[in-house]
């Protein structure tokens, strides 16, 4: 028998599994359909009219056409959320909601923009294309880049187990799952520069619900030997 919850998207994708890790999180099972945005298939745009993945589809509501969709994993997970409400994701403090909202935000703009298109695009997607990767872009991101970002992260959680709270969040979800790019990519951070930030990444990965979409992963995006 089918489960409520459906994900279109592709696996590899740092919104994609956003929403599957905070699922895991919460122990709520889904069904998986590839959907790819390059190019998006027509049908696909009446889902997600910005062409973009994932969509989630309740089939509790609707099954066909736009019924019972959302776009946008923010989206998607503020309505998990309501949905399936333990274990917490969100916090239930005024401030702290807002803070993770923040880092959420920070994560899906400021971290993707450039994982995305200065590692992922240049060093992953490029071979998943058939052509050679640019490493000289890579690196130029990893040396100009990302450090302002990271000194913010290392900021932010050193000294805490969490970016808000005691409790793992989606600030974290949404954080880690951009690190899961970067080190497709073939980047590490620099953990003298940044030792909590490296720390928190490393523990957030090796969790179960991490850890078996990376597993997943990496059986068919191609792994970068480079040194960046």
């Amino acid at each position: 028998m089918a489960n409520d919850l459906l994900i279109y998207g592709m696996k590899g994708s740092p919104f994609v599994r956003k929403v599957q890790v905070l699922l895991a999180e919460k122990g709520v099972p889904y069904d998986f359909e590839m959907a790819s945005p390059f190019p998006a298939p027509d049908w696909f745009a009446e889902i997600s009219p910005a062409k973009r993945i994932p969509v989630l589809r309740d089939r509790s509501i609707g099954t066909e056409g736009a019924a019972g969709t959302l776009p946008d994993s923010s989206v998607i997970c503020a309505y998990l959320e309501r949905k399936h409400p333990e274990p917490a994701m969100y916090p239930r403090d005024h401030f702290d909601h807002a803070r993770a909202l923040w880092f959420e935000e920070y994560a899906d703009s400021e971290l993707a923009m450039r994982i995305g298109l200065g590692l992922f695009r240049p060093m992953v997607m490029a071979r998943m294309f058939g052509k050679e990767p640019d490493v000289e872009t890579a690196r130029k991101t990893v040396r100009e880049q990302l450090p302002p970002l990271f000194d913010y992260l290392e900021t932010s959680i050193a000294g805490r187990s969490c970016f808000v709270g005691d409790a793992l969040g989606i600030a974290d979800i949404a954080i880690a799952t951009q690190f899961v790019n970067f080190q497709h990519a073939g980047a590490r951070i620099d953990v003298a520069r940044w030792p909590a930030l490296a720390a928190w990444v490393d523990r957030m990965l090796a969790r179960k619900s991490f850890a078996d979409c990376i597993a997943a992963e990496r059986k068919f995006i191609p792994q970068s030997d480079a040194e960046l």
